[in-house]
């Protein structure tokens, strides 16, 4: 080819690190030639060793004529219907973002692997510390193997996230930005906060529990809808030493009994009622329900502070136990507006927040301050290439991880304007979300797969007629995103021009773990892209050995990371037998995970017997147990299918008791038996009569089996003869539309 100095050429390249190796970079086989901002040709690699040179500017080639159908195009453009297509980043934004090319990236993320206590130490940096860390950065041990499981970062340091959240940013001049916008479910409601008024809220709680007994390391529940007083009294805690534990407002009085057995609050905080919507849920009354199963089970609660709601719900309507009930508005602004720091170890706990397992118990995930706190703060101004102009708004519920992670500490920790939503998006109309990015001018935007494809649904008309003008990123999480949504979130409701961080991360990790870094690399709809810095991705088989190159397996990670859980709460055997015994030396997250010729990854979902439903893990065996509570049930077995708008949803097998016969108001009432003991949002989609299960002649039930049923995938049953009754199959499949 004839050379044309006008015509940029980029190589492609990606990284694979191996425990005690060098880093492998791989690069494309040939070069991208941009015309007209396209790229030519698909992604193709081979190994060229450690070198670290990208992106390669060639002057001495061109393109002899342009593709009729490019693979690639650059955000601004409109993304082509391709499964293959590649977007890359507009140059203006690239420039101006924090990891502005994947050299960069690569730089950062080699020393991130290669010196991890220097590069977090730098990270740390940033924040207060009353005393710094031991000389010893981090320890660790994965491999259980070796000893009990164990992952320790900045300890000896001493600081609060609290204090580093609020005083730390007035103290740097931002005491009158708004660090909350807050919305609530209608219309004409709102309220804002800036980061004093939020640290004055925020003291005044503190000393109040201070007053009431609450000290450091005393646990307290949350139990609230998102009011600005849920991240207030996060914060609260935090600012105390105390360890809070946020249950989801969406759980049943059975799912907080248990929580609240489990950690043995000091009290617990809640409203009076919510609006969703057009409903009101009467929340107090599943906390008195709850309070009053744990004090039959020996767990007293003395106090309940509850926060009155009256959009939602009058005082006076409200049930009322005196000797132990307190109304927030009445007690909480009488107390001052400062509060003296308890300044904790960087290994100190911070919050429980409990997970749902395979066995049916639910797990208390602890995380610490130190770690935590310079992750999520990391994780959220690299992942979201945040700037101090920015609005961000996440709709996570701050019952879920996301919540604490990238609605109040991440967001904090950096300075940043938040905006709370108290509803749900689509109310009172497909258009809400819109309407609330065009009032706060929001410039980024991170939500879940399911809301994105709810609102795709609705139709486009509902995202059109707003502005959003402001938006630059978008972002999503809670479960791999498909691409068709990707690509409608990325043209509809980003008009082309915003990159999307499509997050893989867990309960369990804290903080992003997989993700795009907007601008610095070309993104592929669907893929979380490659691994945030100090995090090492393993894809390993079923016999544990880890695979290189385009692969498919479970994923696993080599080493620890500052956001790392670092026990279930009372039970670090069950946390080491979880996460750590599958394949020693290695996490293991659960998740399968598929890696594409150009190193991109491509989470598959779960590999356990957790369902992930709109974002939220359900463990089968929880759903099971409620089911089985129902008098008429015999034996139930639960497994998850694939659903449109919420990624997964529960599909349960279910065998009355003997003489009871099918009927549609069974199911029902078996439904509403999940609804009570587990929450609304694990609700079975689907009964399925079953006569039997499908059960090894050992006992144990066939899942797979019963997952190729649900599915319609009859065909792939595969082989039923080692059943202990084969004939049941044909019973379940003759039962499908029943």
């Amino acid at each position: 080819m004839a050379a044309n100095p006008c015509v940029t050429y980029y190589y492609y390249y990606y990284c694979h690190f191996t425990v005690g190796q060098s880093p492998k970079l791989y690069k494309t086989t040939h070069p991208f030639p941009l015309i007209n901002n396209r790229a030519s040709t698909s992604l193709q690699s081979k190994s060229i060793g450690d070198k670290l040179r990208l992106p390669v500017t060639m002057t001495n080639h061109r393109l002899r004529h342009q593709p009729t159908r490019p693979s690639a195009v650059v955000i601004g453009d409109a993304v082509a219907s391709d499964e293959d297509d590649v977007i890359y980043p507009d140059q203006e934004f690239a420039d101006q973002a924090h990891v502005p090319n994947f050299q960069k990236y690569l730089e950062m993320y080699k020393r991130s692997i290669e010196d991890p206590a220097g590069f977090w130490s730098e990270m740390a940096a940033g924040f207060y510390w009353k005393k710094k860390w031991d000389q010893q950065v981090n320890s660790e041990n994965l491999d259980i193997t070796k000893g009990n499981i164990n992952i320790e970062w900045f300890k000896g340091g001493i600081t609060n996230i609290c204090y580093n959240c609020l005083d730390r940013n007035i103290e740097s001049g931002n005491g009158e930005k708004i660090a909350v916008y807050w919305e609530g479910n209608d219309t004409g409601f709102d309220d804002s906060l800036t980061y004093n008024q939020l640290l004055d809220r925020v003291c005044q709680l503190a000393n109040y529990l201070k007053e009431n007994g609450v000290k450091k390391g005393d646990s307290v529940i949350i139990y609230l809808p998102m009011l600005m007083e849920l991240p207030i009294s996060m914060l609260a805690c935090a600012r105390i030493g105390a360890v809070h534990s946020v249950v989801f407002a969406g759980f049943s009085a059975d799912s907080l009994e248990q929580r609240i057995i489990d950690c043995k609050p000091k009290l617990v905080i809640t409203c009076n009622a919510v609006k969703r919507g057009k409903k009101a849920i009467n929340l107090k009354d599943i906390v008195d329900s709850a309070l009053s199963k744990a004090s039959q089970s020996g767990i007293h609660v003395g106090l309940c502070l509850t926060y009155a709601n009256e959009s939602a719900m009058k005082r006076e309507d409200t049930k009322w136990l005196k000797e132990r009930d307190v109304w927030w508005q009445d007690v909480v602004p009488k107390c001052s507006t400062k509060c003296d720091v308890e300044w904790v170890d960087g290994e100190d706990p911070l919050f429980l927040l409990y997970t749902s397992g395979s066995t049916g118990k639910p797990k208390g995930v602890l995380h610490t301050t130190g770690g935590y706190m310079v992750y999520t703060a990391a994780t959220f101004k690299y992942a979201f290439d945040y700037k101090p102009s920015d609005v961000y708004w996440c709709t996570a519920d701050c019952g879920w991880i996301t919540g604490h992670s990238y609605v109040a500490y991440g967001p904090l920790l950096n300075g940043a304007t938040v905006v709370l939503y108290e509803g749900v998006p689509n109310y009172p109309d497909p258009g809400r979300c819109w309407d609330i990015v065009d009032k706060y001018k929001v410039t980024i935007f991170y939500t879940a797969p399911t809301l994105v494809r709810s609102l795709m649904r609705d139709g486009d008309e509902h995202v059109t007629c707003y502005s959003r003008k402001s938006l630059r990123v978008l972002g999503s999480v809670g479960e791999p995103i498909n691409p068709s949504a990707w690509r409608w979130f990325y043209n509809v409701v980003g008009d082309s021009r915003c990159p999307i961080s499509d997050t893989w991360w867990q309960t369990e990790t804290g903080g992003f773990m997989i993700t795009p870094l907007p601008g610095a690399w070309p993104q592929k709809p669907g893929s979380a892209t490659f691994p945030f810095f100090g995090v090492q991705p393993a894809i390993v088989d079923d016999k544990g050995k880890e695979l290189e190159g385009e692969c498919s397996g479970y994923l696993c990670v080599k080493a620890s990371w500052p956001g790392a859980f670092r026990t279930l709460f009372g039970d670090h055997e069950r946390y080491e037998t979880t996460y750590f015994s599958a394949i020693p030396g290695y996490y293991f997250s659960g998740d399968g995970c598929s890696r594409d010729k150009d190193g991109y990854y491509w989470l598959t979902g779960r590999v356990d017997d957790v369902i992930n439903v709109s974002g939220h893990r359900i463990g089968t065996a929880e759903v099971e147990s409620a089911l089985v509570l129902h008098p008429k049930c015999a034996e139930a077995a639960v497994v998850g299918v694939e659903h449109e708008v919420k990624g997964q949803c529960i599909y349960a097998f279910v065998t009355p008791v003997e003489g009871v016969e099918y009927s549609d108001e069974l199911k029902k009432s078996l439904v509403l038996s999940v609804r009570t003991n587990i929450g609304a949002f694990a609700a079975p989609e689907k009964i399925h009569w079953a006569p039997g299960l499908p059960k090894t002649r050992s006992g144990k039930i066939m899942r797979r089996i019963l997952r190729k049923i649900a599915s319609r995938q009859l065909d792939e049953l595969g082989d039923t003869s080692t059943l202990a009754d084969p004939s049941v199959v044909d019973q379940l499949i003759a039962l499908a539309d029943v």
